[in-house]
């Protein structure tokens, strides 16, 4: 297990296909505690979704950003708010800009994808 025990999906979605659905999926199965932060979706996997990670009712670890980088961007403060130390920047929610603030917030961004970092691949999701 990585050295967390929570994570926030940030753009997690009820599609299955989605990226940020198995990441969902792939963190509860292995028994973190999951905080769906979804515009669109109430619950998603069976788990209650926030529509901002300042809804998420208690701190969290870690999150996993699937958004645009320009949204990303927008929501790092709020991410550092909450205590998570550690921030995976998943492929296409990069920018130099976002991992420079998110290094300025005291986040420790780790560009590569959430879903891997468990030794999981996400094709078998």
């Amino acid at each position: 297990m990585q050295q967390f025990k929570s994570i926030a999906i940030i753009g997690a979605v009820t599609d299955r296909d989605r990226y940020s659905n198995k990441a969902v999926r792939a963190y509860k199965a292995m028994g973190y505690a999951v905080y769906p932060v979804s515009l669109r979706d109430s619950e998603i996997e069976g788990l209650k979704a926030y529509p901002s990670i300042l809804d998420v009712p208690t701190r969290v670890d870690a999150a996993s950003l699937y958004v645009n980088p320009k949204i990303g961007i927008q929501l790092l403060k709020d991410i550092a708010s909450k205590g998570a130390k550690v921030l995976f920047v998943n492929p296409g929610a990069e920018s130099e800009e976002l991992v420079a603030e998110a290094k300025r917030l005291g986040l420790n961004p780790i560009l590569a994808c959430s879903i891997a970092s468990l030794g999981v691949d996400p094709a078998d999701l």
